[in-house]
């Protein structure tokens, strides 16, 4: 049986127009379901530890929404039996929507649930921080901590967000916003540790952002696309702030290219020492702010439908 779990408020209320969508698909095909809404944040990361909570028969867990529900998702489930997740990407493209095709697609959508022709192996990451009380979170994929997270925060609070998607504005307002973070940004001095062996040291950190999602490493084998084990981490790191600018728009609109004053490395875990906290984020969920984290990658745990 299918369990979708569903945020009807992703997207300035496209969740709910998606799902009706797709029920009439399942309904077509005579499918056995269960769909369960969200109301409040944490609702999904609650159903799904309900739901993966007794090692039984195996479970498809369809998430329509956007990155912040499939987040939860992931936070909540237990891995105990076969699991297969299932993805319908609301929100406009983000780091996870890669792959996975358009929501403007449902019936294709619905078809590649309901008849998956492979399924791909995907990696996770988890990140720890906290001194007194020590906090993991998983996530699928991307996670953050300065001008990156900073963004984030904003766009999760701003007022005008739910317009903004509406009008297909989304891309402005992030750049908006992050303008205005960087001009109130004060970069701060520390170091990444990678895989335990390789230290190195930045004087003035904007943003140290770290990607499990490494789509041009992937190669089909059987139908089956494998992660690689390993994250790619892109450090911001310049000592005049003016040069940030063309980076925070590559960063606003999902270019992902070498400029100066960004620093590019490959590893499967690694640890974050700052002078100063700064802001964190999980696929664009905040954490707070943090200056020590610890990030590594758990390779190829998620059975996801392919597209």
């Amino acid at each position: 049986m299918y369990q979708f779990i569903v945020n009807p408020g992703a997207g300035a209320g496209r969740g709910y127009r998606i799902w009706k969508r797709l029920e009439h698909q399942l309904e077509m095909n005579s499918q056995e379901y269960r769909v369960f809404f969200t109301e409040h944040q944490g609702d999904a990361a609650e159903i799904a530890r309900v739901l993966t909570a007794e090692k039984d028969e195996a479970k498809v867990i369809v998430i329509v929404g956007g990155e912040g529900t499939y987040n939860e998702v992931l936070n909540g489930v237990s891995f105990k039996g076969l699991l297969t997740f299932g993805y319908v990407p609301v929100g406009f493209r983000n780091a996870l929507s890669k792959g996975f095709q358009s929501f403007w697609k449902v019936d294709r959508q619905a078809r590649r649930i309901l008849h998956p022709k492979y399924y791909r192996m995907l990696d996770y990451g988890v990140i720890t921080f906290g001194n007194e009380e020590i906090v993991s979170r998983r996530f699928a994929g991307r996670c953050g901590i300065g001008l990156d997270a900073a963004l984030c925060h904003n766009l999760l609070c701003c007022p005008v967000r739910n317009q903004m998607t509406r009008l297909h504005l989304t891309k402005i307002l992030r750049f908006g916003i992050g303008l205005k973070q960087l001009f109130l940004a004060k970069p701060t001095k520390g170091y990444i540790l990678l895989d335990g062996t390789q230290k190195v040291e930045f004087n003035h950190i904007y943003f140290i952002t770290f990607m499990v999602r490494r789509e041009e490493k992937k190669k089909k084998n059987g139908g089956i696309l494998n992660d690689d084990g390993k994250m790619t981490v892109y450090v911001g790191n310049s000592a005049r702030k003016t040069k940030m600018i063309p980076i925070l728009r590559d960063l606003v609109m999902g270019v992902r290219r070498k400029e100066r004053g960004i620093r590019v490395f490959e590893c499967s875990e690694a640890e974050i020492h700052l002078a100063r906290p700064l802001a964190v984020h999980v696929d664009g969920e905040s954490c707070m702010c943090q200056e020590n984290l610890a990030v590594r990658c758990i390779p190829k745990r998620m059975r996801v439908i392919g597209s």
